[in-house]
Protein backbone atom coordinates (compact mmCIF):
# COMPACT_ATOMS: atom_id res chain seq x y z
CA UNK A 1 0.00 0.00 0.00
CA UNK A 2 1.11 3.73 -0.75
CA UNK A 3 2.15 5.91 2.31
CA UNK A 4 -1.30 6.86 4.05
CA UNK A 5 -2.73 10.20 3.93
CA UNK A 6 -4.17 10.28 6.83
CA UNK A 7 -4.52 7.99 10.15
CA UNK A 8 -7.74 6.58 9.47
CA UNK A 9 -6.46 5.36 6.27
CA UNK A 10 -3.07 4.20 7.51
CA UNK A 11 -5.31 2.03 9.91
CA UNK A 12 -6.98 0.26 6.99
CA UNK A 13 -4.69 -3.41 6.55
CA UNK A 14 -7.20 -5.29 4.31
CA UNK A 15 -8.59 -3.11 1.54
CA UNK A 16 -12.41 -4.46 1.26
CA UNK A 17 -13.84 -4.86 -2.26
CA UNK A 18 -17.39 -4.92 -3.24
CA UNK A 19 -19.54 -7.76 -2.98
CA UNK A 20 -21.88 -6.46 -5.37
CA UNK A 21 -21.53 -3.58 -8.09
CA UNK A 22 -24.67 -2.25 -7.25
CA UNK A 23 -25.70 0.83 -4.83
CA UNK A 24 -28.10 -1.58 -3.13
CA UNK A 25 -29.80 2.25 -1.11
CA UNK A 26 -30.38 3.54 -5.10
CA UNK A 27 -31.73 0.14 -6.23
CA UNK A 28 -34.29 0.69 -3.13
CA UNK A 29 -35.45 3.82 -5.12
CA UNK A 30 -35.17 3.21 -8.44
CA UNK A 31 -32.17 5.35 -8.67
CA UNK A 32 -29.06 5.40 -10.97
CA UNK A 33 -25.64 6.03 -10.04
CA UNK A 34 -22.44 6.91 -11.54
CA UNK A 35 -19.38 5.25 -9.71
CA UNK A 36 -19.54 3.03 -6.64
CA UNK A 37 -17.15 2.97 -3.29
CA UNK A 38 -17.08 0.69 -0.72
CA UNK A 39 -16.76 1.45 3.05
CA UNK A 40 -13.52 0.01 4.67
CA UNK A 41 -15.49 -0.56 8.11
CA UNK A 42 -18.74 -2.31 7.11
CA UNK A 43 -18.38 -3.48 3.44
CA UNK A 44 -21.17 -1.40 2.38
CA UNK A 45 -21.10 -0.91 -1.77
CA UNK A 46 -22.42 2.86 -2.24
CA UNK A 47 -22.48 5.47 -5.22
CA UNK A 48 -20.21 8.14 -5.00
CA UNK A 49 -20.35 12.00 -4.83
CA UNK A 50 -20.89 11.94 -8.36
CA UNK A 51 -24.08 10.15 -8.65
CA UNK A 52 -27.45 12.35 -7.84
CA UNK A 53 -27.75 10.34 -4.14
CA UNK A 54 -24.41 10.64 -2.87
CA UNK A 55 -25.15 7.32 -0.29
CA UNK A 56 -21.33 6.89 0.16
CA UNK A 57 -20.84 9.91 1.82
CA UNK A 58 -24.52 9.89 3.41
CA UNK A 59 -23.01 6.79 5.07
CA UNK A 60 -20.14 8.20 6.25
CA UNK A 61 -21.45 10.98 8.28
CA UNK A 62 -24.37 9.10 9.55
CA UNK A 63 -22.53 6.11 10.53
CA UNK A 64 -19.08 7.49 11.28
CA UNK A 65 -17.17 5.08 9.51
CA UNK A 66 -14.61 7.39 7.36
CA UNK A 67 -12.81 5.55 4.37
CA UNK A 68 -14.31 3.85 1.17
CA UNK A 69 -12.19 2.06 -1.79
CA UNK A 70 -13.29 2.68 -5.04
CA UNK A 71 -15.36 -0.52 -6.07
CA UNK A 72 -15.04 0.43 -10.05
CA UNK A 73 -12.43 -2.48 -11.72
CA UNK A 74 -9.03 -1.12 -12.18
CA UNK A 75 -8.84 1.62 -9.67
CA UNK A 76 -7.24 0.81 -6.52
CA UNK A 77 -7.17 4.19 -4.26
CA UNK A 78 -8.61 5.10 -1.03
CA UNK A 79 -9.88 8.07 0.09
CA UNK A 80 -11.16 9.41 3.59
CA UNK A 81 -14.12 11.75 4.43
CA UNK A 82 -13.52 13.63 7.46
CA UNK A 83 -9.80 14.30 6.35
CA UNK A 84 -10.84 14.60 2.91
CA UNK A 85 -7.24 12.14 2.41
CA UNK A 86 -6.41 10.44 -0.39
CA UNK A 87 -3.88 7.41 -1.46
CA UNK A 88 -3.61 5.03 -3.82
CA UNK A 89 -2.30 1.34 -3.05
Amino acid sequence: MAIAACRDISAITDVKGPKTRQCDECVKIGARWVHLRTCQECGVTLCCDSSPNRHASKHADTSGHPVVASAEPEERWLYCFPHDAFAEY
